[in-house]
């Protein structure tokens, strides 16, 4: 399993191929270039092609580590949409990685088994992480997993919070920030533990009878019926899957024919049943956490995709006999895509880390009065009041122009994409269009502060996703993503 064989270098030599920089040597129609000057410009064109391709070559080592990120009992979980903790059914995780290019900053990649990680919140764990890893925010990108029955971090909503005496009603600040340390700590003692790495592994299978989109649509061409991620009404589940990405990618690093590390990616919302207060990972920490036990020793990390329209709702009622029935077939799926893997040798591919900072457009339909009133009166329903503060935090963000960044990670053939918020699906299948040769993976849920992200067209479509307190940006956030996203992949 672990000596694949190479099945051609086409792959490689693509991407080692010389950057299309002829065109910046073209003059103006109108301008005289002597023969000495033409010499000194094509010597300085061929030595900046050749500056960048030593800049991409690649000698790599990495380092991973993985922290308990387990709350304690009484913890709010789901931002207090659903009851607190008074029991865990399995543990939570941060699991990270830390590429180190030999002549670059490193990158951090970190996945949590939290429901989200947004504004201040994000912001301080790329912080903390780059300080540990001697690298810069920008080359960090924190994503989770979104497991409804597990903790929120957002310190933007949380200082709101707690100037109206509210501290600690949507998560535990002090829970937080302690994970935060250690997994900082992890990072940075695992550096001492860094391993060389010679080969990189991509694979992909499909994943049977999980994924579903949880529009169902009416013949007007509105939404007629939300597909949650337990969904009992058999007419509901019975309509057509709808779009969705089948497909689980795997990712692996080797040294040798050891694999060291194996990065899973696939779409759709990650719980089978919740809200009664048992902390769990839900079916794709269960399904990772079998895969932990296959191959001890290989750091498994999974980064869940664009599913903020997706749900597992076709395939499960809710019923707690189908969560082992869905970590199965997460399970066999991840398993899959790895046994599926093809492998090149690193030593000729491209490594570079793209970011791309963004300002989301606000929704216009926000009352920033409306919300501050509500947040300040006593006699509110907690729910709204808490859906105020994530309002205002939100709002204040986008009016103080604080942008959100995109990133995207090239390995030779392989493009990382790392995207915010509750993506719908069209965005990673768009992402996929833009590089058909490529194996573009991408892991949403990352700054969680905008909510759902729709395409243009959802929001006059209705739906629980786009509405009001759910999703803060506006239609026209699709072709400000889209045009990053070209932007990130070309």
């Amino acid at each position: 399993m672990f000596n694949k064989k190479i099945p051609n270098l086409v792959i490689a030599r693509r991407t080692r191929r010389a950057p299309d920089c002829a065109l910046q040597t073209r003059p103006a129609a109108d301008e005289a270039i002597s023969p000495t000057r033409s010499l000194h410009s094509l010597i300085l064109l061929l030595a900046a092609c050749l500056a960048t391709l030593h800049a991409h070559a690649v000698d790599l080592r990495i380092a991973s580590f993985s922290v308990d990120a387990t709350p304690p009992l009484g913890s709010p979980l789901c931002g207090a949409a659903v009851p607190p903790a008074n029991g865990v059914d399995d543990p939570l995780f941060a699991r990270g990685l830390i590429l180190l290019p030999e002549g670059q900053s490193p990158v951090v990649l970190v996945s949590v088994d939290w429901v989200g990680i947004g504004n201040e919140g994000n912001t301080a764990w790329r912080a903390a992480l780059a300080d540990a890893a001697h690298t810069t925010i920008d080359r960090v990108a924190v994503q989770t997993i979104h497991q409804h029955d597990t903790p929120l971090c957002d310190f933007s909503v949380e200082a709101l919070l707690a100037k109206a005496g509210l501290s600690g009603a949507m998560f535990d600040p002090a829970f937080a920030r302690d994970v935060i340390r250690r997994a900082a700590e992890a990072a940075h003692a695992s550096l001492a533990h860094a391993v060389p790495v010679t080969h990189l592994g991509l694979g992909k299978a499909k994943v049977d009878r999980v994924a579903s989109n949880r529009r169902v649509m009416g013949p007007d061409g509105k939404v007629a019926a939300v597909r949650w991620s337990a969904t009992k009404e058999a007419e509901v589940r019975a309509a057509p899957e709808g779009t969705i990405d089948p497909w689980m990618r795997a990712v692996s690093l080797w040294n040798g024919d050891t694999p060291i590390v194996v990065l899973t990616y696939y779409a759709t919302h990650p719980q089978s049943h919740y809200g009664k207060g048992q902390v769990s990972a839900d079916f794709p920490g269960l399904a990772r956490a079998r895969r932990d036990a296959d191959l001890p020793g290989v750091r498994f990390i999974h980064f869940d995709g664009a599913g903020g329209n997706v749900t597992a709702g076709k395939y499960n009622d809710g019923a707690p006999e189908n969560r082992p029935v869905l970590v199965g077939r997460m399970y066999d799926g991840m398993k899959a895509a790895f046994d599926n893997t093809e492998r090149v040798a690193l030593k000729d591919l491209a490594f570079d880390w793209k970011v791309e900072p963004v300002e989301l457009p606000l929704r216009p339909e926000i009352d920033l009065a409306a919300e501050k009133k509500t947040l300040a009166d006593p006699n509110a329903d907690p729910r709204n009041r808490h859906d105020a503060a994530s309002e205002i935090a939100w709002t204040e963000r986008c009016l103080a122009k604080t942008p959100i960044e995109l990133s995207r990670l090239r390995l030779g053939p392989a493009q990382l994409l790392h995207m915010p918020g509750e993506l719908f699906i069209e965005y990673q299948l768009a992402a996929q269009s833009m590089a058909p040769n490529d194996f573009v993976c991408t892991a949403a849920y990352g700054d969680y502060g905008p909510g759902y992200i729709g395409t243009a067209a959802s929001y006059p479509e209705g739906g629980y996703e786009t509405q009001l307190h759910t999703s803060r940006t506006a239609p026209e956030v699709e072709g400000l993503l889209i045009g990053t996203l070209e932007s990130l992949l070309k």
